[in-house]
């Protein structure tokens, strides 16, 4: 089992909240916790309680797979429209999947260097 990285999930909080261009306080306000609280979230330096965590997620509209481990998941809507015409229901297309990943890496990395 992958042991959580908190300083890793809270680097990406705080680029999914700068992305929407929010302030500490605002997202802080709409998790309903401190923004020093928000603060030591993001640095990784105190752990969140589930409960702070679902808050977050709803309220950047971010899945927990993305803040916890970096892995967006794309929805089964997207994933159709890749399938190849001709097949089987809900058979995924592994090189479009590949590639949705391997474009959400480069943005992220991207979002990084700003």
């Amino acid at each position: 089992m992958k042991e959580l990285d908190y300083a890793r999930i809270g680097m990406r909080i705080r680029q999914i909240r700068k992305a929407k261009g929010w302030s500490q306080d605002e997202l802080a306000k709409k998790c309903g916790i401190s923004m020093s609280f928000l603060g030591h979230i993001e640095r990784g330096s105190r752990i969140m309680s589930m409960e702070t965590f679902v808050n977050i997620c709803g309220a950047l509209d971010a899945g927990a797979d993305e803040l916890l481990w970096g892995v967006a998941h794309p929805s089964e809507a997207v994933l159709d429209l890749w399938e190849p015409s001709g097949s089987k229901k809900g058979q995924k297309n592994a090189d479009s999947y590949s590639m949705y990943i391997k474009i959400m890496k480069s943005v992220a990395e991207i979002m990084n260097e700003a």
